[in-house]
């Protein structure tokens, strides 16, 4: 566990004391279809493929010295984050600890959308499968140049669990049913 992750309850305790001037912003980097499903309350929406330097000053009040935290549905994505804020030069950006699961079972306030959505991780299973298949179905049907796509896909599941990145993932969350927001 990084030094710089904190459990939700940690997170609301060090909001309640904090004085009325500092700002505790929660960044919630997943997509907007995840948000709009369900999200921690007082977190604003800045999805990874999207987070950038300036807004993120933007919503600390144009600093990089003061703290930020983030928040997806697990910790993965904020971790990825949190490396992202840090190479730019922030020097305390806080990941919270297991992510919006974790605030929801800590009994810590949530919004709730009436959206219904898929988890990218569900999506990423779905469409790595989906291109396996297909290879092997071309390979069978048409011409064995098919096991090239199932071998990529396996190669790239491979690098994803090595490297704990997952750029399929990264595709997926820019598909227009993950940009919906439900309003």
């Amino acid at each position: 566990m990084s030094e710089l992750t904190i459990p939700p309850a940690e997170y609301i305790a060090l909001k309640k004391t904090a004085p009325k001037t500092d700002r505790m912003v929660l960044i919630d980097v997943r997509s907007p279809a995840e948000f709009a499903e369900i999200h921690a309350e007082g977190a604003v929406l800045l999805p990874l493929d999207k987070l950038e330097s300036k807004e993120v000053r933007r919503l600390c009040g144009d600093t990089m010295d003061k703290p930020v935290f983030l928040i997806c549905k697990s910790g993965q994505r904020a971790a990825s984050a949190q490396k992202l804020l840090k190479d730019v030069g922030f020097t305390l950006p806080y990941c919270i600890e297991g992510g919006t699961i974790a605030w929801e079972q800590a009994g810590l306030p949530v919004v709730r959308g009436t959206v219904k959505v898929m988890s990218l991780e569900r999506q990423v299973r779905i469409a790595a499968g989906l291109l396996i298949m297909l290879g092997l179905i071309f390979n069978h049907y048409i011409h064995s140049a098919g096991l090239i796509l199932a071998g990529i896909i396996g190669c790239g599941l491979i690098f994803s669990g090595i490297t704990d990145t997952c750029t399929m993932g990264t595709l997926l969350m820019r598909m227009p049913w993950n940009q919906r927001t439900g309003k």
